[in-house]
């Protein structure tokens, strides 16, 4: 029954769900060396990969896949790269299609249950012949996509061992309500300006595929879901979209070990986001629903927040470390 208790109680502020999701994403710095390589991809498009290594040479790789509009340079997303390094792992952080900072060239870019890209990336991974040991962590959006891969991929490579996932919407009809809710308004219209501008700029560059009725339709970030992201991706409406991509259905049939850590309080997330009855019953899923933690928050003070320092102590207990 890997139901986990939690050990996490942060500072008095950081209790507030907001304060956390804010700080972590807007104050937090992480110093961290990148190095860019762009992966070719078979239908003419690109991923932009960020990597980052141990000392010493290694045969264990953490990827890292982030959330929505966000990209590798997010603080998260480097976090967790620099304290994998220092546990004598490589890290290649994946940014989406479009969140690079270059407009990719496809109509498509990404989504919540898109795992073409991330399989495009093991693949491109397999072929370096270097590590035989590979764990996948994502964060939000992200983390959708790596619970989802896990429990949906036929042909996983063996190499990859386990799975963790942050703050992940697993439930994403109902975590869309969520964030039209007034209390979240201030994510929804930052997500919102910043898909409806990427939006703009695929009109320009695909024409033929969206008008500026389209553009103008979109107030709501389901709006842009039935208006962009069902139509990109070939679903009949965004509700579809919501249903099909959701990882929630697939976490019963992950086989490798698998950490969810969902915050009680994470405003972006609906109760069907917090699976007790498949942790009861997968002996490969553990879930930790700590009290706080907002959204992709988890701050403690010092060099790595609560959410590293709980992927390190995984590692350790399923025998990677």
């Amino acid at each position: 029954m890997p139901l986990l208790p939690s050990t996490y109680n942060p500072p008095l502020l950081f209790k507030n769900t907001h304060f956390a999701t804010i700080y972590a994403a807007v104050f937090r710095k992480v110093a961290l060396v990148q190095q860019r390589e762009r992966l070719q991809l078979n239908d003419g498009d690109f991923l932009d990969i960020d990597w980052s290594y141990a000392t010493e040479k290694t045969s264990k790789l953490i990827i890292l896949l982030h959330g929505l509009e966000g990209n590798a340079g997010r603080p998260y997303v480097k976090g967790s790269a620099a304290i994998f390094n220092a546990n004598g792992f490589d890290a290649c952080a994946v940014n989406f299609r479009s969140c690079s900072g270059e407009n990719n060239k496809q109509y498509r870019t990404y989504n919540s249950g898109e795992t073409r890209d991330l399989e495009a990336t093991l693949t491109h991974i397999q072929q370096l012949n270097t590590y035989d040991t590979i764990v996948i962590k994502g964060f939000s959006l992200g983390g959708n996509v790596a619970l989802k891969y896990a429990g949906s991929s036929v042909n996983m490579p063996a190499e990859v061992k386990a799975v963790i996932g942050v703050s992940v919407p697993c439930f994403l009809y109902g975590s869309m309500l969520q964030l039209h809710r007034l209390n979240n308004r201030i994510y929804h219209n930052r997500f919102k300006k910043d898909l409806l501008g990427k939006l703009k700029q695929k009109r320009l560059s695909h024409p033929n595929r969206i008008t500026q009725e389209d553009v103008a339709a979109v107030k709501t970030l389901r709006d842009f879901d039935e208006v962009y992201t069902a139509r990109a991706f070939q679903f009949k409406n965004a509700l579809e979209y919501y249903e099909k991509s959701s990882a929630l259905p697939y976490l019963s049939s992950i086989k490798i070990p698998a950490l969810l850590l969902n915050a009680a309080n994470d405003s972006f997330l609906s109760k069907e986001c917090y699976p007790m009855e498949i942790a009861k019953t997968n002996p490969n899923f553990y879930l930790e629903i700590p009290e706080y933690g907002g959204h992709v928050g988890f701050y403690l003070p010092g060099l790595y927040y609560y959410n590293e320092l709980k992927a390190i102590d995984f590692m350790k207990k399923i025998m990677l470390l």
